[in-house]
């Protein structure tokens, strides 16, 4: 699918050979803050989870793809739609790069793929995103985006026994705008 091809990368449905990279990356607690995530997942949970990925996003209303180096055939991150609802054509989007494979422009193809794939073949009007405050990375990638902030929601994570604001940010698909 060519919608999904990038210069760097591509982003691909799950396969059952995702295993180990979902398991390593579900449970690196670095990323337990972004992902909402309290306890730890089992192969097994994730290995029935891949038996699922299968699922049409209309009936699943989320999509997960994989985000994997073209050059070298491994998998980098993942990138998500959740929240999807098609009455009111929107989702949300969030996504998540390797520790180590972070500032090398992976994340922003990735998105600009996806931000494509939404608009043109999910037929969406808007996409949403929450980020922390305190999250530059994160920030900075979907400002550059066309991201425009909408909200603040005002303690909303509890973070190691503090609060953090989540700031939420809305990209409409102009063309799809009526007046």
């Amino acid at each position: 699918m060519q919608t999904l091809l990038g210069q760097k990368i591509k982003l691909r449905a799950l396969e059952p050979e995702d295993l180990e990279f979902l398991f390593n990356t579900e449970n690196n607690e670095a990323f337990w803050e972004v992902s909402h995530t309290q306890t730890p997942f089992s192969k097994f949970l994730l290995k029935q989870y891949l038996e699922n990925a299968h699922l049409d996003i209309f009936e699943a209303k989320q999509l997960r793809l994989i985000i994997e180096e073209i050059s070298s055939g491994k998998q980098i991150g993942m990138i998500d739609v959740f929240d999807f609802n098609p009455q009111h054509k929107r989702a949300g989007i969030g996504v998540l790069i390797a520790e180590k494979e972070q500032q090398n422009g992976f994340a922003s193809e990735a998105l600009e793929l996806l931000i494509n794939y939404c608009f043109k073949h999910l037929n969406l009007h808007q996409l949403f995103a929450n980020i922390t405050e305190d999250n530059a990375k994160s920030l900075a990638l979907f400002k550059k985006h066309n991201f425009t902030q909408i909200g603040i929601k005002k303690d909303w994570i509890l973070s190691e026994g503090n609060y953090k604001n989540e700031i939420l940010f809305q990209l409409i698909n102009k063309p799809f705008k009526k007046d």
